[in-house]
C-alpha cells in the first residue's frame, strides 16, 4: 500500500472537520508563524490537534510508508496499554480508514491514524542541553529516568525504540515515552521485530528475530549511564555528545576497548551509583539483556535538594524600577528562590520566574513586579490566580495554554501584556486596566471572551491580539484606535489591525493603506473581499488559511506582500499581482493549491524564500526584468541565484549560470531523487533541500564555499556526500536527520578543517579520497 505525501497529509489535516471520520471534532493547532505543529520521520508524521469535546490537545499520527502487520500490532499494543496505568505511557487508539486524503501518490483515499494524548515537553537530549549549567536538574533527570527504567524492566512488554527523541521531559520534570511502533507485548511472542531501533541505543547483535520483553535492557543502561555521568561531570557533553544521541555511539558498542569515554569513567568511580550502573551496562553489553538481575538495581537515590538562599524581606518601594526584564536566564534559575508552593521567584523577589504545574489556585507574592516569559506555560490545572497590586508586566506566553483559567483580575498598574501571554486560556471575562499601554502579538488569541474594552492608555498592539475570538463585542476608550464594521483600525484608519467578524464578504474602508500581520488569519468563512484603491502593503500571514477565499483583486498601488500572506488559501484561483508590486515575502503563496496562473509584474524587485512552494499546478509568467523562469526554476535576471523550484520531477539539472541556491529553494520536494549541480555553484542557502527525503545522490561542485543552516536536514535517503576542500562554512543542523548518511568524502589533508566545521558526531563519517 502506498501512502500520501506529507504535503497532502497537511492539506487534509488543515480541513479536519471534512476529512476525518470519527475524529471530526479535532482541529489542528498552529505555531506562532501560523504553520501546523507537527514532527515527521521516515515512516510517519505526527500532528498536534485540539479535541474540542474533551478540551485537551491530542496527537494524531499518520503514516508515510507501509509496515507489514501494522494494524494487528497496534490492536495488540492498544489492548495491552489499556490495562496499564502509568504516567510513563499514554493509551492509544488505532483507527483504520480514518482520514480522507486526496493524493496523487496512491489510488487509496482513506488512511489509518493513531490517536493519543499530546504530551507537552522537550525531548530528553534537548532538555539535557538546556540544563547543562543546572547540576540539580541533571541529577533529578537521572533519578526520574532510573524510575522509568526500573518500571519498564518490571513490565511484560518493551518499548522497542528507546532513544532521546522518544523520551519527553514534561514541564514538571516527569518523563513520558512516545512512538510505540516498535513495541513488544506478550501477545506478540514468536513474531519478528517490526523495527530495530536507533543504532546508537541498541545492542550491536540485536536482530529482528530477537523480539521479547528484554529488548530495552541495553538501551536503558546506555541512557541511564549517560545521564548519571552528565550529572557528575556535565562538561563531558561537549567532548562526547552529538545530535540525536547522548554520550555513546554505535561504534563504541562494537569495540568497547576503543571507546574514549570509557577511559574517562574510572575518574568518577568514587560515586557508588555510577559504578553500579556501569556494571549493569557491561553486563547488558555482554549478555544482550538483564534478565538475571533485579530491576531495582536501576534505582537511584532521590537527589538532595540544592540549598537555596532564603529571600530577604522586601523593602517597600516608592516606585517600580523603570524596566525589569521578563526574560529568564540560567543564572536567574540558579539563584532563584522557591516558595512553599514550589513557585520560583528571582532572588530580589521582583520577578516570578516559574510556576508550579500542579497548582489549581495561587496568589502571587506582594512586591512582584513582573511575571516572566512562560512562567505558567501549559499549567492546565490552574483555575484561579490572584495578582498583586504592584504588578506592571506579564511576559510572553506567561499563561499560554492555561486552559482551566477562566477569570483573571488584572491590577490597575499593569502596563504591558506580552506576545501570546493569555492565549488559549478559557477566559470568559477580562478587564484591561486603564493604564495598559501595549498588548503583544496574539496576546488574547483563542480565548472565550465575549466582550472587551480597549483602555484609554493603550498605544500599541501587536499582530492580531484578538485572533480566534468568536465575534466579540469590542468597545474602545483609546484615542489610538477605532472600531468600524468588525474591523479594528489605527486611529487614522490607515492600518487594519484585526477583523473580528464571521461574514463571507468584507469591504475594507477607503482610508486603509496597510493590512496588518495576521489581520484575517484563519477567516475560513471569508469568500470575497473588496480592497481599497489606496492599499499599499499586505502584512505577514494577513490572509493565512482563508480557505474559502476564491478571488482577490489587488489594487495597482500595492507594493509589498508579506511572509505567508496567502499561505493555505486553498480556494484561491484568481489573483492579479499589480504592476507596481516590488516585493513578495517568504512562502507568500504556500499551498495555494488552486492557484493556476500568476504573473510576476514589471516592478517586482524582491522575492523571498520559495514563495510558491506547494503550488503544484501554478503556471508562472514573467514581466519583471529582475527575474526569469527556466525549466520550472525561478531565477534572478542574470541567472546567478536560484530562488524556487516549482516542478515535481524526480530529476533536475540546474543551469550553469547559477552561483547560489536560495533559502528553501527545493524544500519539501519529496519527488526529487537526483540533482545535477552546476560547476560554478558557490553557496547553498538555509533549508535549501529540507525534507527532500528521496534525494539519493548529490555531487557538490569543487567551487562550493558555503552550506546553510538545515540545508540538507531530513534528507533521509541521502547516503554519501562529497565536501569540496574550499567549503568555508557549514550551517547549524545542515545534515540533521539524514538517517541514511554514512560517509562524507573529503580530500586527504583537510580532516582538521572539516572537524572544525562539523559537529563531533559527524567526524566518524569523514572519509578521505
Amino acid at each position: 500500500m502506498n501512502y500520501p505525501l506529507l504535503s497532502e497529509y497537511c492539506s487534509a489535516v488543515k480541513q479536519a472537520a471534512d476529512n476525518f471520520d470519527q475524529l471530526q471534532h479535532l482541529r489542528p493547532v498552529l505555531d506562532a508563524q501560523g504553520s501546523l505543529i507537527m514532527s515527521s520521520g521516515n515512516f510517519a508524521v505526527v500532528f498536534k490537534m485540539h479535541d474540542d469535546q474533551a478540551g485537551k490537545d491530542v496527537a494524531v499520527k499518520c503514516f508515510l510508508k507501509e509496515q507489514e502487520g501494522r494494524a494487528e500490532s497496534y490492536r495488540l499494543i492498544s489492548q495491552e496499554l489499556s490495562f496499564t496505568s502509568s504516567n510513563f505511557l499514554t493509551p492509544i487508539r488505532y483507527l483504520e480508514k480514518e482520514l480522507f486524503v486526496a493524493s496523487n501518490s496512491t489510488d487509496e483515499e482513506e488512511f489509518p491514524v493513531v490517536l493519543m494524548d499530546w504530551i507537552e515537553g522537550e525531548t530528553l537530549d534537548r532538555y539535557v542541553v538546556s540544563h547543562l549549567n543546572d547540576t540539580h536538574a541533571l541529577q533529578m533527570l537521572s533519578f526520574q529516568f532510573s524510575r522509568l527504567a526500573s518500571w519498564l524492566m518490571s513490565q511484560p512488554f518493551a518499548h522497542g525504540d528507546l532513544k532521546p527523541d522518544n523520551i519527553l521531559v514534561r514541564t514538571d520534570g516527569s518523563l513520558a515515552l512516545v512512538d510505540y511502533d516498535g513495541m513488544f507485548v506478550p501477545a506478540m511472542e514468536g513474531q519478528q521485530a517490526r523495527e530495530l531501533g536507533s543504532p546508537d541505543f541498541r545492542h550491536p547483535l540485536r536482530t529482528a528475530g530477537l523480539f521479547n520483553d528484554h529488548i530495552d535492557d541495553f538501551a536503558l543502561t546506555v541512557i541511564l549511564l549517560s545521564l548519571k555521568v552528565l550529572s557528575i561531570r556535565p562538561s563531558l557533553w561537549n567532548d562526547y555528545a552529538a545530535a540525536d544521541r547522548l554520550l555513546f555511539s554505535a561504534a563504541d558498542y562494537r569495540d568497547l576497548g576503543s571507546c574514549a569515554l570509557l577511559k574517562v569513567l574510572p575518574e568518577l568511580f568514587t560515586d557508588a551509583e555510577l559504578t553500579r550502573i556501569y556494571g549493569l551496562f557491561l553486563l547488558a553489553h555482554a549478555n544482550g539483556e538483564l534478565s538475571a538481575v533485579s530491576f531495582r538495581l536501576m534505582n537511584l537515590a532521590f537527589p538532595e535538594k540544592c540549598q537555596k538562599e532564603e529571600p530577604s524581606p522586601l523593602k517597600k518601594q516608592v516606585e517600580a524600577p523603570l524596566e525589569i526584564s521578563t526574560k529568564v536566564t540560567d543564572q536567574d534559575r540558579a539563584e532563584g528562590v522557591l516558595d512553599e508552593w514550589g513557585v520560583l521567584y528571582s532572588k530580589d523577589g521582583l520577578r516570578l520566574l516559574k510556576g508550579n504545574k500542579s497548582l489549581t489556585m495561587y496568589t502571587v507574592r506582594e512586591g512582584t513586579r513582573v511575571i516572566c516569559d512562560k512562567a505558567f506555560y501549559y499549567c492546565t490545572s490552574l483555575k484561579t490566580l490572584n495578582l498583586p497590586a504592584g504588578l506592571t508586566s506579564i511576559g510572553d506566553s506567561a499563561f499560554w495554554l492555561c486552559r482551566s483559567l477562566e477569570t483573571l483580575n488584572l491590577p490597575a498598574g499593569l502596563t504591558s501584556i506580552g506576545d501570546y501571554a493569555l492565549a488559549y486560556t478559557s477566559l470568559a471575562t477580562l478587564t484591561l486596566p486603564a493604564g495598559l499601554t501595549s498588548i503583544g502579538d496574539y496576546a488574547l488569541a483563542y480565548t472565550s471572551l465575549a466582550t472587551l474594552t480597549l483602555p484609554a492608555g493603550l498605544t500599541s498592539t501587536g499582530a492580531n491580539p484578538f485572533i480566534g475570538f468568536n465575534k466579540p463585542k469590542l468597545s474602545n476608550h483609546s484615542s489610538h484606535f477605532k472600531i468600524q464594521d468588525d474591523l479594528l483600525l489605527s486611529s487614522d484608519g490607515s492600518l487594519l489591525i484585526s477583523y473580528m467578524g464571521k461574514g463571507s464578504s468584507v469591504t475594507i474602508p477607503d482610508c486603509v493603506r496597510s493590512i496588518g500581520d495576521s489581520a484575517f488569519y484563519e477567516c475560513t468563512s471569508l469568500e470575497t473581499m473588496n480592497l481599497p484603491a489606496g492599499l499599499i502593503s499586505i502584512g505577514n500571514r494577513a490572509f493565512y488559511y482563508c480557505t474559502s477565499l476564491a478571488a482577490l483583486n489587488l489594487p495597482d498601488g500595492v507594493k509589498s506582500i508579506g511572509n505567508s500572506a496567502f499561505s493555505w488559501c486553498t480556494s484561491l484561483e484568481t489573483l492579479n499581482l499589480p504592476t507596481g508590486l516590488t516585493s513578495i515575502g517568504n512562502r507568500a503563496f504556500y499551498e495555494c493549491t488552486s492557484l493556476e496562473t500568476l504573473n510576476l509584474p514589471v516592478g517586482l524587485t524582491s522575492i523571498g524564500a520559495n514563495p510558491f512552494s506547494g503550488c503544484d499546478e501554478l503556471k508562472l509568467s514573467n514581466h519583471s526584468s529582475h527575474f526569469k523562469i527556466q525549466n520550472n526554476l525561478l531565477l534572478s535576471s542574470d541567472g546567478s541565484q536560484l530562488i524556487s523550484y516549482m516542478g515535481k520531477g524526480s530529476s533536475v539539472t540546474i543551469p550553469d549560470c547559477v552561483r547560489s541556491i536560495g533559502d528553501s529553494a527545493f524544500s519539501w520536494c519529496t519527488s526529487l531523487e537526483t540533482l545535477n549541480l552546476p560547476a560554478g555553484l558557490t553557496s547553498i542557502g538555509d533549508s535549501a533541500f529540507l525534507k527532500c527525503n528521496f534525494l539519493k545522490t548529490l555531487n557538490l561542485p569543487a567551487g562550493l564555499k558555503s552550506i546553510g543552516n538545515r540545508a540538507f536536514s531530513r534528507c533521509n535517503s541521502l547516503k554519501t556526500l562529497n565536501l569540496p576542500d574550499g567549503v568555508k562554512s557549514i550551517g547549524n543542523s545542515a545534515f540533521y536527520g539524514c538517517t541514511s548518511l554514512a560517509a562524507l568524502y573529503i580530500l586527504h589533508g583537510t580532516e582538521s578543517h572539516f572537524k572544525q566545521l562539523l559537529p563531533s558526531d559527524y567526524h566518524s563519517m569523514l572519509r578521505t579520497q
